[in-house]
């Protein structure tokens, strides 16, 4: 059974943060974690020190392009500005990273006072009424690999006696947060059907959705799907952190209505009747950054005016 790291290098992290930071940069009351090709997130903040994953022990390295591979530290808002750090690429379990790489930012987050996390991702539109482009407010989530699977995070010893054994997680997502994405959303005046809820599917990657696949998790009630972002909810809300999901929609899920029937084709080819032949649909990776480039600006407006909303005394 795969365990977390007995001793993870907290102490060796932080001190080169701290060595690296300015005062006011030390201790980030927000994390923000950057999506395939949404790290244009952190050009929101000003000041920026950014810190590459290879300087701190303990951090992998992200191997997926659209990801790169840096803490970025830096105020938002005005005045004195709220002190925020920003995950420019992460970890995923399809990569060869273990689950304990995974989670460690996050861990490393709630170890410098983040308690607020905001994750970004791109994820697949299952659900037929979600446009590409929308931005879904994730409700709730549906984790085939923790449910079936090696690829809970959790999985092993706790990291200290005070982690509940066995971790609730019907609250996973903060209402508070949630409410402050639509309220954000209204105040840049976004159209209506920009932000929309929903349930989040969990799979481990890094093969694209077969239809099978894709109507299964349709019809168990999932409306997007994608292959990270649960494990860090999990380890946040280990952590003790309010959690929000923003999962931007870069490719509609292919679930046809019928399947192509070639017996049928051959059947009519050597009866001489002319065959239909529909192109083969596939999905790939350049649809999604194409899709997260396009919608960045938004996507970054929208995280800025939330964590703008949070209020003081409690982030």
């Amino acid at each position: 059974m795969p365990e977390l790291d007995s001793s993870p290098p907290f102490a060796s992290t932080l001190d080169v943060l701290a060595n690296i930071l300015p005062s006011k940069l030390l201790n980030p009351k927000i994390g923000i974690v950057c999506g395939s090709g949404l790290s244009t997130l952190a050009s929101s903040l000003r000041d920026v020190v950014e810190v590459p994953y290879t300087a701190l022990e303990g951090f992998g390295k992200s191997t997926v392009l659209g990801h790169k591979s840096a803490l970025a530290f830096g105020l938002i808002g005005p005045g004195e500005g709220i002190p925020v750090v920003a995950m420019l690429g992460r970890f995923h379990p399809y990569e060869g990273h273990k689950m304990s790489t995974v989670v460690y930012p996050i861990r490393v987050l709630a170890r410098l006072g983040v308690q607020n996390l905001i994750i970004t991702n791109a994820s697949g539109g299952l659900n037929p009424k979600l446009a590409v482009g929308t931005i879904v407010v994730i409700q709730d989530h549906l984790a085939l690999p923790n449910l079936t699977g090696p690829l809970n995070p959790l999985l092993g010893p706790p990291l200290t006696p005070d982690y509940p054994r066995f971790l609730p997680l019907s609250d996973a997502y903060s209402v508070k947060l949630r409410r402050l994405a639509f309220l954000a959303a209204n105040q840049l005046s976004l159209p209506e059907d920009a932000l929309e809820e929903g349930v989040y599917a969990w799979v481990s990657g890094p093969t694209y959705e077969t239809p099978a696949e894709g109507r299964f998790l349709r019809s168990v009630g999932c409306d997007v799907v994608g292959m990270s972002t649960i494990p860090e909810v999990v380890a946040a809300r280990e952590e003790g952190m309010e959690v929000m999901v923003l999962s931007l929609v870069t490719n509609p899920v292919i679930i046809p209505d019928k399947y192509r029937s070639i017996k049928e084709e051959v059947k009519a080819e050597l009866a001489g009747k002319p065959i239909e032949r529909p192109a083969l649909q596939t999905v790939s990776h350049d649809e999604v950054l194409i899709v997260g480039r396009q919608k960045a600006d938004v996507m970054k407006d929208l995280v800025a005016r939330i964590i703008e909303l949070i209020p003081t005394d409690q982030s």
